[in-house]
């Protein structure tokens, strides 16, 4: 059953009115008013009949049945609920890229006069689309929807959607709309014998919106590194300084990049290295300058970008092999050991009693080092043998590197006992490295004094590298004209006690707690009284004697000498400032059993001083044939590695019985 008005009737529902002749009236009224506004709006002028005698305010005291009387009501008939629609998940991109488009179908339907009219929400997208945190009430959107039903050609009539201006032009016209909107429903408060209520619009223009639609994906893509959330935030924590070779604000002023996303795709494309400017790549020979000097090759610049807290890692190891011909098959735990997390920027290793074909050891240092390290200077004196290997990137802050031997036995043919010192100067800061090996006996510490005392006042060191502080330097001393000195070898002090009484020592203590053996330590004593090694330190010892072991076992000396448990092989240290060099640690290696003696360890943290360029440079010099071969071995090392692997899968076989 329909209604007059075109409605359909639900059954046991009722429309009131007053009469069918009453209903015809009304429509030829609403006909009439359309031809009215079609006619203005061809003007570009909206409509408006004169308002009657009755305000709105009294309008709105309308008794609730009077209202309900002249309601039209609108029945709905229930729907069941849609099916689930499966959709697989879309990526960032494809949101970011649907929200994009979302946000850009509203602006064309708040502009295009043909889809303005087509929906009862193109009222409001001409209004700016004001965007509304929360739902909105359902009496709310009832009032608004009728409101539009009942007017459907003022948003044909409306200017907006007619031109594309700014958002502040858009602001000023849906104030207009709404001053309009609210006379509109002032003239048509009882058309119809039905009250409108007009729509809530802001009382300023909205603010200007900025679209961005480019991802923090592809802002991403192709970054140096993935912690590089912000390329000037980053080189100022890790280096302590920015480089201003293109800033920002440079980039946008030449109008060279639109947005971030441009600017943080151009910074990908430089790397973190120092700029340097084109006037000092032609004038420079990085040969001459002064401590303050801009640019400066060893000047505090330059090291504050490599180690912000000048501080440098470096590891100084002893060994005596006892000339045994045969090499640990593996020197991981001896030269990585795994405690620390990183690896050192300076590896020191010196060696006693070394074996036969000392080309042999020096590349299996570089192949257990890798390609990140290169041997900056070897020498030898005898068997005993010195490598210094520094990072691949830190060779061209040294200076030249001179070395100097001793001989301390009587026949100075024989070079089994006596020193090896090397030297050089790294930025600002000296540093001497020295291993002995020093007379044997468990009595003869007058005749170790006497080999100590020969080395310091026998090596001419240094040579043609200045020294950085003369005025404390002293010629019958060669450690005190360094800033950091390193001494380390096989000194051969003892322990005064019976093998009995060590042996009962290490059984009740098999840990770490070796203070009660160096109770009786021989070089702990003499140093106490200022005798030997003086200004030197060493750090705490926590690890087991490292003399004299049965080759290949644990287990100390089982000959007919029973020779006593003894700490021979040590590392000690002085500098001439205080708290310049910190003992990170210092232990042994007991994995590496080939000799009576094990390889002691020390890790050190040095602090490192800004330098002139006036010092003669090393040049990057390092030995590139002893690099190549230590690569090519590791290389083939790891070839052969897969290769067993390889051959050990396949070779597994399974037998039914």
């Amino acid at each position: 059953m329909s209604t007059p008005n075109g409605f359909r009737q639900h059954p046991g529902a009722s429309v009131t009115r007053s009469t069918e002749g009453g209903a015809v009236q009304d429509l030829h009224a609403k006909k009439a008013g359309k031809a009215v506004r079609k006619e203005a709006s061809g003007n570009g002028v909206l409509p408006f009949e004169d308002p009657p005698s009755t305000s709105l305010n009294e309008t709105l005291k309308l008794l609730p049945d009077e209202l309900k009387a002249n309601m039209k009501m609108k029945l709905v008939t229930p729907r069941p609920p849609r099916k689930p629609r499966l959709e697989r998940a879309a990526s960032l991109d494809e949101k970011s890229w649907r929200r994009w488009r979302k946000f850009r179908t509203s602006q064309e339907s708040l502009t295009d006069p043909n889809e303005t009219s087509s929906s009862n929400g193109s009222l409001q997208e001409a209004s700016l689309s004001l965007p509304i945190r929360g739902r909105a009430s359902p009496c709310h959107q009832c009032c608004q929807q009728d409101s539009l039903h009942s007017l459907p050609d003022a948003s044909e009539a409306s200017p907006v959607g007619k031109s594309r201006g700014s958002t502040t032009d858009l602001g000023k016209r849906a104030s207009e709309i709404s001053s309009a909107f609210g006379g509109l429903l002032r003239g048509k408060a009882f058309t119809g014998g039905k009250p409108r209520l007009s729509q809530i619009m802001p009382a300023r223009p909205l603010p200007p919106m900025e679209l961005n639609v480019a991802s923090h994906t592809l802002r991403t893509a192709n970054r140096i590194d993935s912690d590089c959330v912000d390329y000037r935030h980053y080189s100022q924590h890790k280096f302590g300084r920015v480089s201003s070779s293109l800033s920002d604000t440079r980039l946008h002023g030449n109008g060279m990049v639109y947005d971030n996303c441009s600017t943080d795709s151009m910074k990908s494309t430089f790397s973190l290295l120092t700029p340097i400017r084109s006037k000092d790549v032609r004038s420079r020979s990085y040969l001459e300058g002064s401590l303050l000097a801009n640019g400066a090759l060893l000047g505090a610049e330059e090291l504050s970008r490599y180690f912000p807290d000048r501080n440098i890692g470096i590891f100084v190891a002893t060994w005596n092999m006892q000339g045994q011909k045969e090499l640990p098959v593996n020197l991981d735990d001896f030269l990585l050991p795994t405690d620390p997390d990183y690896a050192q920027d300076m590896y020191v290793i010196g060696v006693q009693e070394g074996c036969p074909d000392r080309r042999e050891w020096e590349i299996r240092l570089q192949e257990t080092l890798g390609p990140h390290y290169v041997m900056l200077y070897s020498a030898a004196h005898g068997v005993l043998y010195m490598s210094v290997f520094i990072r691949r990137d830190l060779i061209w802050f040294c200076s030249e590197v001179e070395y100097a031997t001793v001989t301390t036995r009587i026949v100075s043919q024989i070079k089994t006992k006596g020193a090896l010192g090397i030297c050089f100067t790294f930025f600002g800061t000296s540093f001497l490295f020295i291993t002995s090996h020093f007379t044997s006996g468990d009595s003869k510490v007058n005749e170790r004094k006497l080999d100590y005392n020969k080395t310091i006042q026998a090596l001419t060191l240094p040579k043609n590298v200045p020294d950085t502080n003369p005025y404390q330097s002293s010629s019958s001393d060669v450690t005190t004209r360094f800033d950091e000195v390193f001494w380390f070898g096989d000194f051969n002090f003892r322990l005064n006690k019976d093998r009995e009484t060590v042996d009962a020592i290490l059984n009740q203590n098999p840990e770490t707690n070796v203070s009660k053996l160096l109770a009786y330590d021989q070089l702990t004593s003499e140093m106490s009284r200022g005798s030997i090694f003086k200004g030197f330190q060493e750090a705490d010892i926590n690890f087991h004697p490292s003399y004299k072991f049965d080759i290949g076992k644990d287990s100390y000396d089982t000959t007919s000498k029973q020779r006593t448990p003894s700490y021979t092989d040590r590392v000690i240290y002085r500098s001439r400032y205080k708290d310049d060099i910190h003992a990170v640690k210092y232990s042994s290696c007991p994995v590496i059993k080939t000799s009576d003696h094990r390889p002691v360890f020390a890790l050190f943290r040095v602090k490192v001083r800004p330098g002139r360029d006036n010092i003669p440079l090393a040049a990057g010099q390092f030995d590139r044939e002893l690099y190549l071969m230590g690569i090519k071995r590791r290389i083939t090392r790891e070839l052969q590695r897969r290769r067993e692997r390889k051959d050990q899968k396949s070779s597994s076989v399974c037998s039914v019985s």
